[in-house]
């Protein structure tokens, strides 16, 4: 349990945050350590007394919130082998809201895989002590911080798991946990319940599979009059060979990370359900992987989605767009929502567009466009936004069906994904489509190799708080 406190007394531990300018009003206060520190973002000066620890953190000039957070967050990864599990007291200038930043840092730096609470922070006589916020604000902070670690660590940590701990009734078990601690509405559909369903091209995904399917619905709702409803889809892929058209050897064992869409549903639903946040949630992650085998579905196939369309296969390494179509329509079929959002690790394209600085996304609604992007600047977790004229759709028109999953063009692989899920979303006013396959999954610090981000998770919360 984190523990926040406003309290002036004497401790052993200290941290002192300066940006470059308050260090040169202060540093005459701290004799001989100005010949080891300036202030300069992600700058660290440990000084020791007898049993007396000081870390001294550079936030440079003019930090924003979410530099501030991360300056925290690597500062708690690369010292946690320093830090005592005491209590400890931070002395700084910053306001409320980025002394929020900053805890959420020092908490989120904490994480590793597999997550253990064996971070000094986790420890039972660790605890902030403050001079600057009220105890009440200590509280909230509290609360706020460990809400957001229990949801973003539950994402990452489905993300990292290897291929064969996270089979499809291994995550289902965990969903059913989470709903029955959050009191959430839980309801799943195998294979044959969704072949009675309907549920055509997510069926079709999961047929050469040996697990089992699981089309999880999960509601959150705040029983509040008027509150709004945000609908999510997370493509939940928990393993992509590319099936029949199977993906090359080389980097394959990263496609454990083709579930980045349902692990920032998961995180964010888990936060917004501890913190009891004033909306309602409907998430649905069609949950399957996409396996090669004597029944796996075929190039050349013809599939008809949850809506009626029908849908060509030209390739099966494009399952993503195949599951997210059913989950879309099904949504948008079966409730009523003010929002709809669908996130997935889609395309390469997206990757080669933007590299690992910015997911992207399309949406249909020009007010939805401005609040995601202001949350994705806010966070960092930030979104570039690409268009869906419809001449992109003569591209993915088919002969033999409805339409075709992939455009034969060598190029806007990610702009035909987008356009093609526009078919499944019924007309909905409101809907954004995010490409996060550059961002869900990459460097990261505490990783030697590549590892989940988090990426997701506070742009959602952000974006559902300020709605």
């Amino acid at each position: 349990m984190i523990k926040i406190y406003n309290k002036k007394e004497s401790t052993t531990q200290n941290i002192y945050l300066f940006s470059e300018d308050d260090w040169e009003q202060e540093k005459s206060s701290h004799p001989n350590v100005e010949l080891f520190f300036n202030g300069k973002k992600n700058e660290v000066f440990i000084k020791t007394q007898s049993d007396k620890f000081d870390f001294f953190i550079g936030i440079g000039k003019d930090s924003k919130g979410f530099e501030i957070q991360a300056i925290a967050n690597k500062f708690a990864n690369d010292y946690k082998k320093n830090l005592q599990a005491v209590p400890t007291s931070v002395h700084s200038k910053l306001r409320l809201n980025l002394t929020e930043e900053f805890v959420k840092g020092l908490f989120l730096g904490t994480y590793l895989y597999p997550f253990e609470k064996s971070h000094p922070f986790w420890q039972e006589n660790f605890e902030l002590h403050f001079e600057n916020i009220s105890e009440e604000e200590g509280k909230d902070l509290a609360l706020k911080t460990e809400a957001l670690c229990n949801g973003q660590f539950a994402g990452m940590e489905w993300l990292n798991k290897p291929a064969n701990h996270k089979k499809v009734n291994q995550i289902s078990d965990f969903l059913k946990s989470t709903a029955d601690r959050y009191g959430l509405k839980y309801k799943s559909f195998n294979r044959e319940e969704s072949i009675k369903e309907g549920l055509g091209a997510f069926v079709a995904v999961n047929q050469g599979s040996s697990q089992e399917a699981s089309f999880t619905i999960l509601e959150y709702n705040c029983e509040k009059d008027n509150a709004k409803t945000f609908g999510l889809v997370g493509k939940c892929v928990l393993f992509d060979t590319g099936g029949i058209s199977i993906k090359p050897s080389d980097n394959m064992h990263y496609m454990k990370s083709d579930m980045g869409g349902a692990s920032a549903v998961i995180g964010a639903l888990i936060t917004a359900s501890e913190l009891k946040l004033p909306v309602n949630i409907i998430a649905i992650l069609p949950i399957t992987d996409n396996a090669v085998s004597e029944n796996a579905y075929l190039p050349s196939d013809v599939v008809t989605a949850y809506n009626g369309k029908t849908i060509e296969v030209l390739n099966t390494d494009a399952e993503g767009r195949m599951t997210l179509a059913d989950g879309l329509s099904y949504l948008s079929k079966n409730y009523k929502t003010d929002v709809l959002i669908d996130l997935a690790t889609l395309t390469g394209s997206s990757v080669r567009m933007f590299g690992y600085t910015c997911g992207a996304y399309f949406s249909n609604n020009n007010d939805l466009k401005i609040k995601l992007e202001k949350s994705a600047d806010k966070t960092n977790q930030r979104l570039w936004n690409l268009p869906l004229w419809d001449i992109w759709k003569d591209d993915f028109t088919s002969d033999v069906a409805d339409f075709k999953n992939i455009s034969m063009k060598p190029f806007g692989d990610c702009i035909i994904a987008g356009k093609f899920l526009e078919q499944f979303i019924e007309e909905h006013p409101n809907w954004a489509h995010l490409d996060i396959a550059g961002v869900a999954f990459g460097n990261v610090g505490y990783a030697k190799d590549k590892a989940a981000t988090g990426y997701g998770v506070q742009l959602l919360l952000d974006l559902i708080e300020n709605y």
